[in-house]
């Protein structure tokens, strides 16, 4: 009879006789869900890989605490009257066509606006309407497309499992046998006499066997899990080779023994599973421990301003503790969940859901981490305290990532595809050889071909370079989206700084006053508008005038590039520039100034007195060698004068220019083939720092954290720049030479191997080496290039 697997999960279909669409499945289950996208004209699923799915399981009254609003909401990582966030475990992720049917949901059900699959982690983010579908609706949605998600209920936190300790028991099982073979086959190696000959050898061998056991179908089991979905996906993993070599080493160990031909390969066998888990345990380890210190090291230069006995001071994000009062200034992101005390809140969560919607809140409403803060200040009180790796994952997102080519992923991916199949090709020919040559040696040959050849070092060489080079910029504050930057920092030609708060210092600024007087009610409503506005010239302005009751204004809005204005009942301000104010018979000025007006009435102006960054005039010396250099700025030619003495004279000076200018200029150089680096700050910049190649904005006590920016740098690191971009290009060297030190670790293991010198045991010891010396030569050669940040 002939045997039938199911179309779905490629489960023994034969007994359960359930057709359909002239398709086999074993159960209805299965039938369902392939019936579920057929009418969503989701099949395709089908076309990445053979029989993907997981059987669906009976799952009735299962998800009946989800009813219980208390637990859903410490589930959801976001939620608003009629938009909910939540991130699943999904244990079942495993292929392509998990992936695709994932990021498909919307599909399913249009409730679902998104859905992003963070295949590491075996983790979907998934964004719907709560009021059209529920959280337990989604959940039993998708267990019955066979994706049933791990909650865990003993803490309410999604895919916070249980540490998975799967590795160290299958390690421990194999060094206990490898321990146990070696001490049985110590007679063997020395040859005891007669004696043992006739009365242990069988016993001895036939042990051998039976600790052999568990190695192969326990602790190796990955290896054959892994090789057997490659095959079936019609892709040779690396995998491939490391299963054959075990199972033709079992197979030919339990013959000899079964036929009394001889004792087999038992320490072998189970001495190269051992190493290969020593290795991997040793990998997962170093792995753990960089993504520890990215997440909770790394912190981002992110500047609160906490309300203190009515004192405000700026404090960073990760010193915000529950019950803290904060101020959340116009364009500002809010850093924690908390609950809003004053002011008028227009959010924007954009940041977080990727739709860009605002939501009107009032005074005791509950405001999400990533929200930002639209027309206006508002005061809150902290409900929890920040995670870091929160707001990495929202800068992360994908809804911000730009689409930009990554050459050394594209020469991974390639050597990777084609190893394998170059691996088997010498295993092959080299066995054949040495049946011919000498048959006894043909086994080893075959088996240490297989395990010594690893394109581990090879597919190492990007992602950890440029993980261990994100390590230490973030150690030395320079704090980078993603590894991807360094490559795309490495190529730039072209630097574009804007001129305030950039290459000018907030701190230790000289501003006069040139105008009316202003009366108590103005400077209360002057200080109270600046309050709400995050511009460098607002927040320098903000610190020196004398202290004023803070006023809770009735409007409040900010016109980036131009000025800011607000109303407190019947009065009306202006700050900004002078055509802005109203003001048109302004005289040329050499200076940055800022003028006032109340009530359409001309008040005055402040005039700034800038004050450079310590070492500009070095760093710009050092940058123009390599460079083209730009200062693009909206502030008017007052400082060009200053700025052409201090500066090299090829660089290009430009100024009264708006932001879309900005970003226009750079688009049009861009189109010339220029790679460019912008410099500026998350504000007024935004859109010219999502143009650029790389986009950094520069933080002094000011919360700048946008999705615009590909970097943020400390200020008070301003002056290493040339290190950090030279640090990304001497990065990619480190690459190519990894590469050159796996290629040359592979040739000369594959030359010892086909030439019959290598024993199996002694390849597999040798294999994580490979991986092991490319984290070592990584490590060293990144904390030399990195001598010059300190």
């Amino acid at each position: 009879m002939n045997t039938k697997t199911c179309f779905h999960c490629g489960l023994d279909a034969t007994s359960a006789e359930i057709i359909y669409d002239q398709k086999s499945f074993c159960c209805n289950g299965c039938k369902t869900v392939y019936e579920i996208f057929s009418e969503n004209d989701l099949t395709c699923y089908y076309d990445f890989q053979q029989a993907p799915g997981a059987k669906p399981k009976d799952v009735e009254g299962k998800y009946h605490f989800l009813d219980n609003q208390k637990i859903v909401e410490q589930l959801l990582e976001f939620n608003s009257d009629t938009l909910q966030i939540v991130t699943l475990y999904i244990p079942h992720i495993h292929c392509s066509s998990c992936i695709w049917i994932l990021e498909n949901l919307n599909r399913l059900n249009p409730a679902i606006s998104a859905s992003i699959v963070n295949f590491d982690k075996k983790s979907v983010r998934i964004t719907f309407n709560s009021q059209s579908i529920t959280l337990k609706n989604l959940v039993t949605l998708l267990n019955n497309i066979g994706y049933e998600p791990f909650i865990s209920l003993n803490d309410y936190g999604i895919g916070k499992k249980d540490v998975n300790r799967s590795l160290i028991y299958k390690l421990g099982v194999a060094g206990f046998a490898f321990g146990n073979v070696m001490f049985l086959s110590f007679p063997e190696y020395f040859q005891v006499g007669e004696f043992w000959l006739e009365q242990y050898k069988h016993l001895f061998r036939w042990l051998m066997f039976i600790f052999s056991l568990p190695v192969v179908f326990y602790s190796s089991q990955d290896y054959f899990i892994s090789a057997f979905k490659g095959l079936r996906s019609k892709i040779l993993n690396i995998d491939v080779p490391i299963a054959l070599g075990i199972f033709v080493l079992f197979i030919r160990s339990s013959a000899e023994i079964v036929f009394n031909i001889g004792s087999g390969f038992f320490d072998s066998l189970t001495g190269l599973v051992f190493f290969l888990l020593l290795g991997k345990f040793f990998q997962q380890k170093t792995y753990s421990f960089l993504s520890f210190e990215r997440d909770y090291k790394s912190y981002f230069p992110i500047g609160v301003t906490k309300i203190f006995e009515g004192k405000e001071e700026p404090i960073q994000v990760y010193d915000i503790k529950k019950g803290d009062k904060l101020l959340i200034r116009n364009e500002e992101l809010i850093p924690v969940d908390c609950i809003l005390i004053t002011g008028k809140a227009n959010i924007d969560y954009s940041f977080v859901t990727g739709e860009s919607k605002t939501v009107s809140k009032q005074s005791g409403d509950k405001l999400f981490a990533g929200g930002k803060q639209l027309h206006g200040n508002i005061e809150v009180t902290v409900l929890e305290t920040v995670e870091q790796s929160y707001l990495t994952q929202l800068w992360s997102n994908d809804v911000f990532k730009k689409d930009k080519t990554l050459a050394f992923t594209t020469i991974t991916n390639s050597i990777s595809k084609n190893f394998t199949i170059a691996v088997l090709s010498i295993a092959i020919f080299a066995t054949t050889f040495w049946l011919f040559k000498d048959a006894s040696k043909a086994l080893n040959v075959f088996t240490s071909v297989l395990i010594i050849a690893c394109p581990c070092a090879i597919a190492l060489a990007a992602p950890f370079t440029l993980g261990n080079i994100l390590r230490i910029l973030g150690k030395k504050k320079c704090y980078l989206k993603n590894a991807s930057v360094i490559e795309q920092l490495s190529k730039i030609n072209t630097i574009i700084f804007d001129k305030t708060g950039t290459i000018t210092t907030n701190k230790e600024i000289k501003i006069n006053y040139e105008g009316l007087q202003l009366s108590g009610d103005e400077e209360s409503l002057l200080k109270s508008t600046l309050r709400g506005s995050n511009h460098p010239l607002s927040r320098s302005l903000y610190d020196i005038l004398n202290k004023h009751d803070i006023l809770t204004l009735d409007d409040f809005q900010e016109h980036i590039g131009k000025g800011i204005e607000a109303k407190y009942k019947d009065k009306n301000i202006k700050i900004g520039a002078a055509s802005f104010v109203g003001h048109t018979t302004d005289t040329a000025t050499l200076n940055t100034t800022v003028h006032i007006s109340t009530n359409n009435q001309y008040k005055g102006k402040f005039t700034f007195y800038n004050k450079y960054r310590k070492g500009l005039s070095q760093l710009f010396n050092k940058l123009k060698k390599e460079y083209d250099l730009v200062i693009l700025s909206g502030d008017n030619e007052g400082e060009k004068e200053n700025l052409t003495k201090l500066l090299p004279t090829k660089t290009k000076l430009i100024f009264n220019q708006k932001p879309e200018e900005k970003l226009d200029y750079i688009k049009y150089h861009q189109t010339e083939g220029a790679h460019i680096l912008m410099i500026g700050d998350g504000l007024n910049d935004a859109g010219a720092l999502a143009q650029s190649n790389v986009g950094i904005a520069i933080a002094e006590n000011v919360n700048v954290f946008s999705p615009a920016c590909d970097a943020i740098l400390d200020a008070s690191k301003f002056n290493q720049l040339y290190n950090y971009i030279n640090v990304s290009k001497r990065a990619i060297k480190i690459i190519k030479w990894s590469f050159l030190l796996s290629f040359f670790y592979n040739i000369i293991g594959l030359y010892f191997a086909v030439t019959g010198q290598l024993a199996p045991v002694i390849a597999a010891i040798l294999m994580p080496l490979s991986s092991i010396s490319i984290v070592a030569f990584t490590t060293i050669c990144s904390n030399i290039i990195c001598r010059k940040l300190k």
